[in-house]
């Protein structure tokens, strides 16, 4: 069986369109959609507008995300290893081949995880669509390095696939695409990175956005440093300069992008400062629903 998780939070018209791209997918295993989100008018929605007995909704409690997984991991747990679990997310939409990506690659039974390849729907031409291409171009050259080595790296929570049957919980206090492959790799699993397997993203187009959204992330990264200290980490302070620096530099395409190549530069030291800043002061990462919501990353809703 494939569980495919697709966690929301009020956004209907977002989340039919990525229930019916999955839908819509070439394969033949057996499996069920659960859209997971805290407001009931979600699922009378999707309830209207898609008549498949594959297609569940299930009332998240307001916890968080994390949370939430973790409820689902337990109910829909399976000591068959080759069952699996497709996270994705209810604002963005994956790629027509993407399932089938997923489910061949487990067939190495040595893969405990797999992630996806977040696209950029933001347009070059525009600054925050610019940093957004640049951002996602830099993952995917260190995912695939790291990926054809087989090491560690850690996956995309937009969309990513795990073995059932191996964790039933993960801990709430740091993102689930960084802790969930590490709990995967101390089990002696692989992680794969496919790259044919898109997923598209709206990504925040105002600097109050993408601050809040980029804090965030950050501080969820820095907690595993308690939590998981020995896990080798792929998103830090360091690994972005030691990685993506001359990456970044040889980016741009023109004068107009060198400035904002340097304006990107001068803003992710800022969010790390604030964020390091806020744990300092005892501002940890909370796993609640989109503490400062990120409304323009919203593309229907």
């Amino acid at each position: 069986m494939i569980d495919i998780i697709i966690t929301s939070y009020n956004e209907p018209k977002s989340t039919l369109r990525a229930v019916k791209t999955i839908l819509n997918q070439k394969i033949h295993d057996k499996f069920r959609i659960t859209v997971v989100d805290p407001f009931p008018e979600t699922g009378e929605f999707l309830t209207e507008n898609i008549k498949n007995k594959n297609l569940l909704f299930f009332l998240d409690p307001g916890e968080g995300k994390s949370y939430a997984l973790n409820l689902l991991f337990q109910e829909y747990a399976s000591k068959n290893s080759d069952d699996i679990f497709i996270l994705t997310d209810g604002d963005v939409y994956v790629s027509e081949n993407a399932l089938a990506e997923i489910i061949n690659a487990f067939k190495n039974k040595e893969i405990g995880c797999v992630t996806g390849k977040p696209e950029a729907l933001d347009s070059r031409e525009k600054k925050y669509g610019y940093w957004s291409n640049l951002l996602f171009s830099g993952i995917d050259k260190v995912r695939k390095k790291l990926s054809d080595k087989k090491s560690f790296f850690e996956c995309s929570g937009y969309l990513f696939a795990i073995r059932k049957g191996v964790i039933l919980d993960f801990p709430l206090e740091t993102s689930e695409d960084s802790i969930i492959p590490y709990l995967f790799w101390k089990k002696a699993y692989k992680i794969k990175y496919l790259p044919k397997a898109e997923v598209y993203v709206k990504n925040p187009d105002n600097w109050k956005d993408w601050k809040n959204q980029k804090i965030r992330n950050i501080k969820a990264h820095e907690n595993l440093n308690k939590i998981a200290p020995d896990m080798p980490r792929t998103k830090s302070f360091w690994n972005e300069f030691k990685e993506g620096f001359l990456f970044t530099l040889s980016f741009p395409k023109n004068l107009r992008e060198f400035w904002w190549t340097a304006e990107l530069v001068f803003a992710r030291l800022f969010v790390y400062l604030i964020a390091f800043k806020d744990l300092k002061l005892k501002k940890a990462y909370k796993d609640g629903w989109r503490e400062n919501e990120i409304k323009s990353t919203r593309t229907l809703d």
